[in-house]
């Protein structure tokens, strides 16, 4: 049907939304990451790589967590990055029952690659907005966002909406009483987590 043929006010919001997650999703990460890279990840791999990429290593533990899947399910997706040689294991020194997970030098390139041929992909993409239309953009983004988690989220577990994007004053830690994600990684660190690039 046609939009006003009975499809109501919110039919082209819904149908923009869906259009946007989708261009998202399949031309800023999926279409990127198969042009960085010959290996079979999926996307969740692929968000965990970056997590650990940007933001340092993680306990073996937390990534069943992290990636909201069962500890077999995490544990089979950091087997392939490890056999893809991606991230590394090693030992915590503070914890000897810890096994900490790394992104390896190969793993780091592969994200740096993948975020410069986004920031390549984007930047035609962003000039087609005056700089008042882009902020003006992010806070509808942001509210409609933030307004749909709110009615939705049940505030349980680690959302990573971020993908592992973090930023200390992202609007969902308002919703969550904090991020969820940085009160593991804080409360696993003594408190002392630093960002790593």
């Amino acid at each position: 049907m046609a939009p006003g043929n009975g499809h109501g006010e919110h039919f082209e919001l819904l149908r923009y939304s869906h259009i946007f997650a989708s261009a998202v999703r399949d031309l800023l990460e999926l279409k990127i990451l198969r042009e960085v890279t010959d290996a079979p990840l999926t996307l969740p791999q692929f968000h965990l790589l970056k997590l650990i990429s940007l933001n340092g290593s993680h306990q073996v533990g937390e990534v069943a967590q992290f990636l909201g899947v069962s500890p077999p399910a995490a544990t089979k997706n950091i087997d392939k990055l490890e056999g893809l040689g991606l991230v590394a294991r090693s030992r915590s020194t503070a914890d000897r029952r810890a096994t900490l997970l790394a992104s390896s030098r190969k793993g780091r390139q592969l994200v740096k690659r993948y975020e410069a041929l986004k920031e390549e992909r984007l930047e035609p993409v962003l000039d087609g907005f005056s700089e008042k239309e882009l902020a003006q953009f992010s806070r509808l983004l942001e509210r409609f966002s933030l307004l749909l988690i709110k009615q939705e989220d049940s505030g349980e577990g680690l959302c990573l909406r971020c993908s592992a994007y973090y930023d200390e004053a992202c609007p969902v830690n308002h919703l969550r009483d904090g991020c969820p994600y940085q009160k593991v990684r804080e409360h696993r660190d003594g408190g002392e987590h630093r960002k790593t690039a």
